[in-house]
């Protein structure tokens, strides 16, 4: 692509060389993948700064550089015929080149995006089941992994990065999806990653304390997750969880048409009548001239409200209820979301829980599905590098919805395991509580040592199949481990 069509309706401080007739063939903010032709995207990262591999860049004929630091003098760029551009913010552009340069693949799909601190994950997998059912071809970019119809992409974040998302979105369209799903995270809404992408429905699920590491505090997450319904136009709708306190804070000034769902009264979407079991949810939902039973395979009471928001995003997208209805009672089970696997009478629980909010819940539904009359143990941890002021309120609320604890290494990542775990201690009354570093040790000592008819929850991993300790990724399984010392 002529990278001066690239440059259009981008704002730019300076550039210094000639755009014109400059071809584009690449686009990278990686100088290891920078080649004659490409242009370069100088990030100035939390661990890198792109900007200092500049001259490898330009000496490996790099067509043009985009810059938000102008420290080399102009000189060199113009001996190498290497075109500099100077913009005031390096991801901000990058996203709106990536769309330039894919040629805009989100206005060729409907894009419906998804944000929350919890169920984006499931919420995702339900519409991707719902758009599937009605024959359309279907694309997902989340936390799990990636799709493009049926074809399964290793997923390295829950948001990629605007290039690699765009051109996800660009082999998509080229695939025939009609459709995308998209799991939208705060970092990735700060960051610009999806700036520029046009969506036509964006979901808000929830919003507790998470991220403390990234965010300043939690007006500052809040207003993250507001900037995917700040970007919507009129043509789009925006489904909001009326149960939340800080939805209207989300949509403020948002110029989408807005749809609600939850139990309250006024809900455009009114849940209503949740059951379940470990064998499934059931609940009612209420639309404005009309009752509908749902039913779905997947547990407890947050998954009412997940099935809730694909299903108001489904018909708000102009899709038959009956038969929306029906792709939620057929979606499968979402690996590592509550997922219960059993031996006999004893159950072990995968859940993905690795937030205060989310443990509580994960076990508020054990203790409701058990009422009372089975023992919970529960294995958890908390990840290192990561906010650490959620630690100890995990191991109160461990302590007070169990009967018994197990706190062991989640993913250390370069931090100290043992330094995480008595941060947890410092939020459980009962010094004595099991502690085992070791994650296997501590499946196996759970499961061995609990009750004929115990419930083991194993919280904080869910899907993974790694554990990271030294920055270092192992294979490790909390669902396999399980299953292998049930087994035994």
């Amino acid at each position: 692509m002529k990278l001066e069509l690239l440059l259009n309706n981008l704002e730019t401080i300076q550039v210094v060389g000639a755009p014109e007739g400059k071809e584009i063939t690449s686009i990278t903010a990686n100088s290891k993948d920078a080649v004659s032709g490409s242009l370069f995207i100088a990030i100035s990262g939390f661990k890198r700064d792109g900007h200092s591999y500049l001259q490898d860049v330009i000496n490996k004929g790099a067509a043009a550089v985009m810059i938000e630091k102008d420290d080399l003098p102009d000189e060199i760029f113009k001996h190498a015929g290497t075109v500099k551009i100077l913009v005031k913010n390096s991801r901000k552009a990058m996203a709106q080149i990536a769309d330039a340069f894919y040629d805009s693949p989100s206005k060729k799909l409907k894009l419906i995006g998804i944000t929350g601190t919890k169920g984006k994950t499931t919420t995702s997998y339900y519409l991707r089941s719902i758009v599937s059912s009605f024959g359309y071809k279907c694309g997902l970019l989340g936390t799990i992994a990636n799709y493009i119809g049926n074809e399964q992409i290793k997923a390295n974040l829950t948001t990629p990065d605007s290039i690699e998302l765009n051109m996800l979105l660009d082999r998509m369209v080229e695939a025939g999806c009609t459709h995308c799903i998209m799991e939208v995270s705060s970092h990735a809404l700060e960051l610009f990653r999806v700036h520029a992408l046009e969506f036509d429905a964006a979901i808000f699920m929830n919003i507790t304390s998470d991220h403390m590491d990234f965010h300043a505090d939690f007006d500052s997450y809040l207003l993250a997750k507001k900037i995917l319904f700040d970007g919507l136009n009129s043509n789009a709708v925006a489904i909001i969880n009326s149960d939340d306190i800080h939805s209207k804070d989300i949509v403020k000034n948002c110029s989408a048409k807005i749809k609600t769902f939850g139990s309250a009264s006024n809900s455009d979407y009114k849940i209503s009548d949740i059951n379940y079991s470990l064998k499934g949810t059931k609940f009612h939902l209420s639309l404005s001239d009309s009752q509908i039973s749902l039913s779905t395979k997947l547990i407890g009471h947050f998954n009412a409200y997940n099935a809730s928001a694909a299903f108001a995003s489904a018909i708000e997208l102009g899709m038959e209820p009956l038969n929306v209805a029906e792709a939620i009672r057929n979606t499968p089970q979402v690996p590592g979301r509550f997922e219960v696997i059993s031996k006999g009478s004893k159950s072990v629980i995968v859940d993905y829980s690795h937030t205060a909010d989310s443990l509580k819940q994960a076990l508020i539904a054990i203790k409701t599905i058990t009422n009372g009359e089975r023992p919970i143990h529960t294995v958890f941890g908390c990840g290192g590098d990561r906010d650490k002021t959620k630690r100890p309120v995990m191991g109160k609320i461990a302590e007070e919805l169990s009967d018994t604890i197990y706190i062991t290494s989640d993913n250390p990542r370069t931090e100290n395991p043992v330094t995480i775990i008595e941060e947890i201690l410092t939020g459980v009354k009962d010094k004595s509580a099991n502690v085992i570093e070791n994650r296997d040790e501590a499946i196996k000592t759970a499961i061995q040592r609990s009750e004929d008819n115990a419930v083991i929850l194993i919280a904080g991993k869910g899907h993974e199949s790694y554990q990271e300790i030294n920055g270092v990724r192992n294979y490790f399984s909390d669902k396999a481990t399980a299953e292998k010392y049930l087994n035994e």
